[in-house]
C-alpha cells in the first residue's frame, strides 16, 4: 500500500474506477492523476471505447506512454462508489490482468471500509481451483507477484489494519472454497474431519498464535453421546460421520458466540433420493460447516476478544440397505424423537444435534449457518442468503453481512409452522411434511426447536454456497466461501458492544 500517483507508478498495469456520471462516464476518486495525464483526450476516449462505467464492465487500454504504466484497467463501478460496488469491480479487474507481473490498484480507498473491499475483491475475484488439471500450477502461478493498494490514507494506522484484517479474511474465504470445491470422494466425512484439525494446528501453530481446542467425535463417541440426528443420517455411507468442535477462549472475552453448520460432504438424497441432473453440485452441501470452521480460524487469526464455540456435523447422505428409511424415528442428543418422512431433509437432523450440544455451552448467541433448503432458493434467488431467528440477532446479521459485502435478506418463521412441525402421530417432531409451500421457513422453525430459547439465528445459504454459472465481482465459479466474512463481521459487532 502506497501513497503514490497512479499515473507516475511503475507497473504493467494500473486499474482505476469508472463511475456512471450524469454526463456521461468519470474516472472514479483515486484516478485523478490519470485523468488530469489524458486531459481533454479523456473523454472522447472513453466514448470511443463504449465504456459507460456500469457496474462489471472492465476495458483494458494500451496508455502509450500518456501515464507510467504500460497498460490503463477502466472497471466499471456504476452510480456510486460504495464499498460493496469497489468489492465488486476490483474482483472484476483480478481476471483482467493475470498476465500482469505487478498491478498498481487505483480505485476508491480512501477509508478503511474501501480498502478492505479492494483488497478481498482483487484477491477473491483471482481465485482459481486448479489442482485436479493435468497440467495444474501453482495457485499463485499466473497472478500478479507485485500488487500494490494506491491511497492518500497509506499512513494511517486504521487503513493499515484494515488491509491487514481484509488478508485474514480473504484466506478464510479462500480456505472455504477450496474445501467446497474439492471433490466429494475426497473429502468424506473422516478426510474433511482430518483437514479442519490440520487448519486448526496450523492456525495454532507458532509464537503468538491463537489458542484453539478441536475434539473430534467419531462413530462410537456419537453413539456414546446419543447423536441420533448425525448418525441417523450417515447410516447409509461407509464412511462414518463426525462431529468437530472447536473452541476459542480468549482473555478478556464478555461475549460468547456458538457456530453451527453443516456438513454434508455428498448428498444424494438418501433413499428420497435425487434428480440426477446437477447431483454433482450436492459437494457444496458442506459449505456451512467449512464457513463456521474458518470463520472462527479467522476471529482467532484477527485475536478479536470473543469466545467462540464452533459445532461442524459431518456426514454423507448415501442409499445402501443401511440407509436411514422414510418412517424411521431417529432420537437426537438430548431425547427428542423425530419421524423421518424424507430422508432428502436431512441437514437438519445433523443440524439438531449439533445445537444441543451448543446449548450446553450456555452460549450467549447461537448462529447456524446451512445449505438447508431448494424453498430459499425459490424465494431468494441463488446470489441472496436468507436469515431468520431472534429479531435482534437477525438484525444485527443483517447488519453484518452489509458491511461484509454479501447480500441476506429476513424470512421470517410464522406461528403456525409450530403446528406442522409437531404433527408427528408417533413422534415428538415430524422432520418434514411434504407441504410444497414454505418449506425453508419450516425447516427454521424445526432448527428452532433445539436451540434452548437463546438468542438465534438461522443463515440459509442454499443459494449463494456455490456459483454454477460464470464469475461475477468477487465471486468466482464454484464454491463462494459465503458466510465467512459475514459471520466475522457479525463477531466484531459483537466486540464493540462489550
Amino acid at each position: 500500500m502506497r501513497n503514490a500517483s497512479p499515473a507516475k507508478t511503475k507497473a504493467d498495469a494500473v486499474v482505476v474506477g469508472v463511475l456512471q456520471g450524469a454526463d456521461g462516464p468519470e474516472l472514479a476518486d483515486g484516478g485523478e492523476e490519470v485523468a488530469k495525464a489524458y486531459g481533454r483526450k479523456l473523454r472522447p476516449l472513453l466514448s470511443t471505447l463504449g465504456v459507460s462505467g456500469k457496474a462489471g464492465e472492465v476495458v483494458k487500454v494500451p496508455t502509450g506512454g500518456a501515464v507510467a504504466t504500460p497498460l490503463l484497467v477502466l472497471v466499471g463501478l456504476g452510480k456510486e462508489a460504495t464499498p460493496a460496488d469497489v468489492r465488486r469491480g476490483a474482483g472484476a479487474a483480478a481476471r483482467a490482468v493475470t498476465n500482469a507481473a505487478s498491478v498498481a490498484l487505483a480505485l476508491p480507498a480512501a477509508t478503511p471500509e474501501l480498502v478492505r473491499a479492494v483488497v478481498e475483491g482483487y484477491r477473491l475475484g483471482g481465485y482459481t481451483f486448479t489442482i485436479y488439471k493435468k497440467d495444474a500450477k501453482d495457485p499463485k502461478q499466473g497472478t500478479p507477484a507485485d500488487v500494490v493498494v494506491l491511497t492518500p490514507a497509506a499512513r494511517r494506522k486504521e487503513v493499515t489494519t484494515a488491509l491487514e484484517e481484509a488478508q485474514v479474511v480473504a484466506d478464510a474465504v479462500v480456505a472455504t472454497r477450496d474445501w467446497v470445491n474439492t471433490p466429494p470422494g475426497d473429502l468424506r466425512p473422516p478426510a474433511f474431519a482430518d483437514a479442519v484439525v490440520a487448519a486448526t494446528k496450523a492456525a495454532t501453530k507458532g509464537r503468538g498464535a491463537p489458542k484453539i481446542e478441536v475434539t473430534v467425535h467419531d462413530e462410537a463417541s456419537l453413539a456414546e453421546l446419543g447423536c441420533g440426528g448425525i448418525l441417523g443420517v450417515g447410516a447409509g455411507s461407509d464412511a462414518p460421520p463426525r462431529l468437530v468442535e472447536l473452541t476459542y477462549s480468549p482473555r478478556g472475552a464478555k461475549h460468547h458466540l456458538a457456530l453451527v453448520g453443516k456438513g454434508i460432504t455428498f448428498d444424494s438424497g438418501g433413499l428420497s433420493i435425487k434428480p440426477a441432473q446437477n447431483m454433482h453440485e450436492m459437494k457444496s452441501d458442506m459449505a456451512g460447516a467449512a464457513a463456521v470452521v474458518q470463520a472462527t480460524l479467522a476471529i482467532a487469526a484477527l485475536g478479536l476478544p470473543i469466545r467462540v464455540s464452533t459445532f461442524a456435523p459431518m456426514a454423507e447422505n448415501m442409499v445402501s440397505g443401511s440407509a436411514t428409511r422414510p418412517g424411521d424415528v431417529l432420537r437426537i442428543y438430548g431425547g427428542t424423537t423425530v419421524e423421518i418422512l424424507n430422508t432428502d431433509a436431512e441437514g437438519r437432523l445433523v443440524l439438531a444435534d449439533a445445537l444441543v450440544r451448543a446449548t450446553e455451552r450456555e452460549p450467549d448467541t447461537i448462529l447456524d449457518v446451512a445449505t438447508l433448503t431448494g424453498h430459499m432458493v425459490v424465494a431468494l434467488g441463488d446470489k441472496v442468503s436468507g436469515v431468520m431467528g431472534s429479531e435482534e440477532v437477525v438484525r444485527d446479521v443483517l447488519d453484518a453481512a452489509v458491511a461484509a459485502g454479501e447480500d441476506f435478506w429476513p424470512m421470517p418463521i410464522p406461528e403456525h409452522m409450530r403446528e406442522r412441525i409437531t404433527s408427528s402421530k408417533i413422534a415428538d417432531l415430524a422432520q418434514h411434511d411434504w407441504i410444497r409451500w414454505g418449506g425453508g421457513l419450516y425447516a427454521a422453525a424445526f432448527l428452532r426447536e433445539f436451540t434452548a430459547g437463546l438468542p438465534w439465528a438461522h443463515l440459509d445459504i442454499a443459494g449463494p454456497s456455490f456459483a454454477s454459472g460464470g464469475p461475477s465481482g468477487h465471486v468466482t465459479s464454484g464454491g463462494t466461501g459465503v458466510a465467512v466474512a459475514t459471520l466475522v463481521d457479525y463477531a466484531r459487532s459483537l466486540v464493540a458492544k462489550s
